[in-house]
């Protein structure tokens, strides 16, 4: 219970900055660092607007599931966790996965084929399989809510 009491502050004081910090990265450093990169290696220019719109995608996925944490630490902070309402913010987090991890598949994929060297390609597969098990984590974590959600409501209904 201590534990719980300065984690939940703490953690939303990470977010906070987290959540800044990639939005300031979406909207500033990414573009720019796409421009000049493009810029410098000429035959990659026709690459500057894919590689800016998939990036800020990916950052937005990151930003949903900050969102999604926020909204379930509050219902941690109202004891209100074990509800059909926390299923739907888990479902946030789980199909903003789903869409990083078909962003990163399709990648690899592209790379993959078009790849010189298998730097790149490897680095894009472990990045989607890390994504891989975050979501199947997520999935997990969802069934384990949706049980716990029941056996309190069955509990209150006992009581």
């Amino acid at each position: 219970m201590f534990a719980e009491k300065w984690a939940v502050p703490a953690l939303r004081v990470f977010l906070v900055v987290l959540f800044a910090v990639l939005v300031v990265f979406q909207t500033l450093s990414l573009p720019g660092g796409i421009a000049y990169t493009t810029s410098q290696n000429p035959h990659d220019a026709s690459l500057r607007w894919p590689l800016t719109a998939i990036a800020v995608f990916l950052v937005l996925c990151v930003e949903v599931v900050l969102v999604a944490t926020w909204k379930l630490l509050t219902l941690v902070k109202k004891d209100r966790i074990f509800t059909s309402g926390a299923l739907k913010w888990v479902d946030a987090i789980v199909w903003a996965v789903v869409a990083a991890w078909v962003v990163f598949a399709g990648m690899l994929i592209f790379v993959g084929f078009n790849a010189d060297d298998p730097g790149m390609p490897m680095v894009l597969f472990l990045a989607t399989v890390g994504i891989t098990v975050i979501g199947l984590l997520m999935v997990v974590m969802r069934a384990l809510l949706r049980q716990a959600t029941t056996l309190r409501t069955d509990m209150e209904a006992v009581i």
